[in-house]
């Protein structure tokens, strides 16, 4: 059987620097940083007071009382951003089948929020099991594909996934998988993360994961540099329509870039730790470029790294970017968004997947900002985009997201010829 060609034709994006996915491109191009004082809670006790935050949303123009109610935040983020790009991709339930439109999401945590919430109500009262109906069905990461395929009656592969903050370039790679095997016509796929509160904050402060500099938050994701300390928690969610090729073209659709490869590999190695020498992610990247016989990996311009600002990950990372491209990784563009957006964790794969695309939809690399002191260990001769964003064709470009268990990742974007 042939395998179906799989293109983008829609994008919706909320995240700590914009709110819908214009105004997120346009910022990642000017190297606008998302972290702030944290307002969600009061961190003054935590070791980290800050993170990457949405900013300036208010849900009451998405959901009324009694809608909000059902659901938790990253439900929320979700739906505002499935709507985007639903409506960005034209998709029309009564002009289509909707027996052949699914909806592949993930979250790395779920309902965290919900959880915590219910927990302490109930520890703090009498003992008496008093739980609100909702608290399940807000929770359970998986209930927030169910509310984008209920809302739209889209009735085709229906289903969330799970694997860290690689959680949603595998719902996105899930997705192209389904398409070009002819299981569905159109995926509404990404992933949502609602995780700042005590409870993330706190428990990623015990793993020594997060970033530390409250005093400087604006500056504390700083991917390479010498003085990176860890990550900044992010939150939001990214939405990518998936269609097969010639659907797309049929009914006339707009097509952003076409999909040319996922990998999917394991580190086998540690629960949080990546492999020293980056083995997972070298065997992901070449995973993922197996798929198209007619790109090679001297095909590629751009590599949207994990690039989470940890002392191990970046250095593992780039030493397999060196070892899959070989002389090639010299001319690579590089770079972490995450600079700026701060770690979505489930969500990072999609927001990355939308910057890496519209990379290669508008021939310009979006920057790494927060470079300051050069890491001996980091290959300095690589060009890591820094501080500015750099135009060049861009034929294709790839994505990478890797997640605690050892789960990789990575996502193939390319030109779209018709």
């Amino acid at each position: 059987m042939a395998l179906k060609r799989v293109v983008v034709t829609g994008i919706g994006a909320l995240t700590p620097i914009g709110n819908n996915a214009q105004d997120f491109w346009a910022n990642l191009l000017k190297g606008v940083s998302g972290a702030a004082p944290i307002t969600r809670f009061d961190a003054s006790k935590f070791k980290t007071q800050f993170a990457c935050e949405v900013k300036n949303l208010n849900l009451d123009d998405f959901f009324d009382r009694k809608e909000g109610r059902k659901l938790d935040l990253f439900s929320k983020f979700a739906i505002i951003t499935a709507d985007e790009a639903i409506k960005d991709a034209g998709l029309d339930s009564e002009k289509m089948n909707v027996d052949r439109i699914g909806v592949i999401w993930g979250s790395g945590i779920g309902g965290i929020i919900t959880f915590q919430e219910e927990v302490s109500a109930f520890t703090a009262g009498d003992g008496t099991p008093r739980f609100n109906p909702f608290f399940i069905p807000k929770m359970i990461s998986d209930i927030a594909a169910g509310h984008i395929s209920i809302k739209y009656g889209f009735r085709g592969p229906n289903f969330s996934l799970v694997s860290a903050c690689a959680t949603s370039t595998n719902a996105m790679i899930d997705a192209y998988n389904y398409i070009r095997l002819g299981k569905a016509d159109v995926i509404v796929t990404g992933g949502s993360e609602a995780a700042i509160n005590e409870s993330g904050i706190g428990g990623f402060n015990a793993m020594h994961a997060l970033s530390t500099r409250n005093d400087s938050p604006e500056t504390a994701s700083r991917p390479f540099d010498k003085g990176r300390d860890g990550f900044v928690m992010g939150e939001g969610a990214g939405s990518v329509i998936l269609e097969e090729y010639e659907h797309a073209v049929a009914r006339g659709a707009k097509i952003y870039a076409e999909v040319a490869g996922g990998g999917l590999s394991a580190d086998a190695y540690h629960i949080t730790a990546p492999h020293p020498d980056g083995l997972g992610a070298l065997n992901v990247m070449r995973s993922a470029l197996e798929d198209d016989p007619s790109l090679s990996a001297n095909d590629l311009s751009y590599v949207n790294v994990h690039g989470t600002s940890t002392p191990l990950g970046d250095v593992a990372e780039l030493k397999a970017i060196k070892h899959v491209f070989g002389e090639h990784a010299y001319n690579l563009n590089v770079s972490s968004t995450k600079s700026m957006t701060g770690h979505l964790l489930g969500a990072a794969g999609a927001i990355e997947g939308i910057a890496t695309l519209l990379a290669v939809k508008n021939d310009i690399v979006p920057p790494t900002i927060n470079h300051f002191t050069d890491d001996e260990d980091i290959d300095g001769k690589l060009n890591l985009t820094f501080h500015k964003p750099q135009e060049r064709v861009i034929n294709a470009a790839l994505s990478n997201t890797f997640g605690f268990g050892g789960h990789n990742a990575s996502i193939i974007f390319k030109k779209f010829v018709g």
